[in-house]
């Protein structure tokens, strides 16, 4: 199966989960999984939130930002993944100039 984000409307949102800002996302959503091409606008952050019954799975494909996960900071750049295992917390920021561009893989559990 190819999922073709051209092909899948852009939705904007604004302070998701509770944070700041705009995302950009666009997402293919079935019973089991959550994939979305994301981008979180300069100075956005998405909200503080845990996990429970999904973990969440976040390739960054450009720019430069930071987690807040549990009780750490984690620095991100392209190339990094993130990991938020179900029952735990995280919040994403970006903290450059540009998008920070992002694939999610949320899988139910």
């Amino acid at each position: 199966m190819i999922i073709d984000f051209q092909k899948i409307d852009a939705q904007f949102i604004e302070k998701f989960k509770g944070g700041n800002g705009i995302l950009e996302t666009r997402n293919f959503v079935d019973e089991q999984n959550k994939i979305m091409l994301s981008q979180l606008k300069p100075g956005a952050n998405s909200g503080y939130h845990r996990h429970e019954g999904n973990s969440e799975i976040v390739y960054i494909l450009s720019g430069v930002g930071h987690f807040e996960y549990d009780d750490t900071q984690e620095s991100v750049k392209a190339g990094d993944v993130h990991y938020c295992p179900m029952g735990h917390a995280h919040a994403m920021y970006n903290d450059g100039e540009e998008d920070l561009v992002y694939l999610a893989i949320v899988p139910e559990h």
